[in-house]
């Protein structure tokens, strides 16, 4: 039986990317402290660069718009119903 795959949280995530990022050690040495594999070190470090950009964008909200995108199409399936809701009880 093989070993239980280990989910990270995003801060945990985030830390180590950053270290990685400033080059004060090497993802070896990184990997072998937080316990993880160097090729997932490189690959957080490649998100952490490629999307700090975002960070700066205007109207960024991080993980807002994903909940924001949600609500939205919740809202417009309510207005939907409520429109067919009202268009049957005149047609009774």
């Amino acid at each position: 039986m093989g070993q239980k795959r280990k989910n990270h949280s995003k801060e945990f995530k985030a830390r180590v990317a950053l270290e990685a990022v400033k080059g004060m050690h090497t993802l070896s040495e990184l990997a072998t402290r937080h316990k993880v594999q160097p090729t997932q070190i490189g690959q957080w470090k490649k998100q952490l660069v490629e999307n700090a950009a975002n960070l700066f964008e205007r109207g960024y909200s991080g993980s807002v718009s994903v909940e924001e995108k949600l609500t939205a199409s919740l809202y417009e399936e309510i207005g939907r119903l409520k429109m067919e809701v009202g268009f049957l009880q005149k047609k009774c």
